[in-house]
């Protein structure tokens, strides 16, 4: 699937992107809070991203971003 220079992929959907941003900015654009987002795990291209790294990660157009969030329950 082509993407758009503007988008990111975001768990295989398109998200627009406005600039580059750090990824800390970016999951607030999209509701989570990175200081209150506790079970949330980030992946940028295929890597794991710390998230003391969130707040200096830089995305870009084109990036693929999977997030994971824990659910307690069974």
């Amino acid at each position: 699937m082509k993407t758009n220079a503007s988008t990111v992929m975001v768990n295989g959907e398109e998200q627009e992107l406005s600039g580059a941003l750090l990824l800390a900015e970016f999951l607030s654009t999209i509701g989570l809070r990175p200081d209150a987002a506790r079970g949330v795990a980030v992946a940028l291209n295929d890597e794991v991203v710390r998230r003391e790294a969130w707040d200096t990660t830089q995305i870009r157009p084109g990036d693929r971003i999977e997030i994971v969030t824990a659910k307690q329950g069974g």
